[in-house]
């Protein structure tokens, strides 16, 4: 966002003072909307407006999201004025080539939706009592850090495990998947699968679970995540990559050592029945340490569990054990901040969550102390304790 968040190492427009809470004012003189800049922390009490009959490329949970960055003197202006200073902003992530391919991607879900006789129809909208099991329903009724310390546990540092979903919505969701490949291998329509690495599995965002999916990351997982994630732009979720992922025989067997393409990833078992499988994380790391070595406080393997969810950073290094016998069938939901990823950009250091570079600043306080020591001892000061 270009000239519309504002850059720390920028002096701040009109009177160099900012307004509060990152928000810079207008220049003076200047009137134009597209001249404000976005506030860096959400506004958490303002209640957003609704975008769902929008017609764009773009999720309209996005704008519902950016919404509550606005400077305060949009948040009582007309929609449509809303919607044209934030469209002009999110327009700058989107070069031509990516609009191209956004557009036709677009056009394969329609196609899909359009032809595609879902065999579950109450999977496409959220309710809770038949998703979910009744602790973890009341954890996010209550939306308290002490609540979701109840039902939450953290086998490792930055994994957090809990128990999610109701076997009857995993057996749906499965015969779901199963009903649509069936659909897709007699159609002989082109599926495309979840990402660069799985070869089976279905993206449920392209034949229609999108909105629940979106339901699920702003009511469900959204309040956890400013708890445990705001380091990462857990405040600040605004988009989802929702699917399933397929292991066993004739499936895929293991999954390499890798990061996500999310902030925070939500991992639930399905099922079935199998053995083997067991995911393991080597530590969490930014963009310039994603290849450093692994820690051996930072190894951790966890075994699959139906209806047990994993919530982890999207840079937290892990990957798949093979799937000896069985298959297993996960539900990944990768949730993104548009905002963390731009405000990201302008820094450098990122010990707060990184391990890496957690370490190389120990390091560089280990050496000051060090230097500060000998130069003391030079200086004829004495010996220090």
């Amino acid at each position: 966002m270009d000239s519309a968040v504002e850059r720390r190492e920028e002096p701040p427009a009109g009177n160099g003072k900012g307004s509060g809470n990152g928000t810079v004012a207008a220049p003076v003189g200047r009137s134009s909307y597209g001249e404000r800049r976005l506030r860096l922390n959400p506004n958490t009490e303002h209640k957003p407006e609704r975008y769902d009959d929008l017609q764009t490329d773009l999720d309209p949970s996005i704008f519902t999201s950016l919404e509550r960055h606005l400077p305060p003197s949009m948040l009582e202006v007309p929609r449509d004025v809303k919607v044209q200073f934030m469209s002009e902003i999110l327009a700058r992530y989107l070069p031509d080539g990516e609009r191209s391919r956004v557009q036709r991607h677009k056009e394969y879900r329609q196609r899909i939706m359009s032809a595609y006789q879902p065999l579950n129809t109450e999977l496409y909208n959220m309710h809770p009592e038949a998703f979910f099991v009744p602790s973890f329903i009341k954890a996010i009724n209550d939306n308290t850090e002490e609540s979701f310390r109840d039902i939450i546990t953290e086998p490792s540092p930055g994994v957090y495990a809990f128990a999610m979903l109701q076997p009857n919505f995993c057996e749906m969701l499965l015969a779901e998947v199963e009903n649509f490949e069936k659909w897709v291998n007699a159609t002989k329509f082109k599926i495309m699968r979840p990402n660069t690495m799985n070869r089976y599995g279905a993206v449920l965002d392209d034949f229609g679970l999108e909105a629940m999916l979106n339901k699920l990351m702003d009511e469900f997982i959204c309040p956890i995540s400013r708890v445990y994630f705001s380091d990462v732009g857990g405040s600040s979720l605004d988009s989802h990559h929702g699917f399933v992922v397929e292991y066993g025989k004739d499936k895929d067997v293991e999954l390499g050592f890798h990061v996500d393409d999310s902030e925070v990833t939500l991992n639930v078992c399905l099922g079935k029945q199998f053995s083997g499988g067991e995911l393991f994380f080597r530590g969490i790391r930014c963009d310039a340490h994603v290849n450093s070595e692994t820690q051996p406080e930072e190894i951790f393997d966890y075994s699959h569990v139906p209806g047990q969810a994993l919530l982890h950073r999207g840079r937290h290094r892990h990957g798949a054990r093979a799937t000896t016998s069985g298959q297993r069938i996960n539900l990944l939901l990768w949730c993104r901040s548009s905002v963390f990823r731009e405000m990201k950009k302008y820094q450098k250091d990122f010990s707060g969550w990184c391990g890496e570079c957690q370490r190389e600043r120990k390091e560089r306080q280990r050496q000051s102390v060090a230097a500060t020591k000998l130069a003391f001892l030079r200086s004829g000061g004495g010996p220090l304790i």
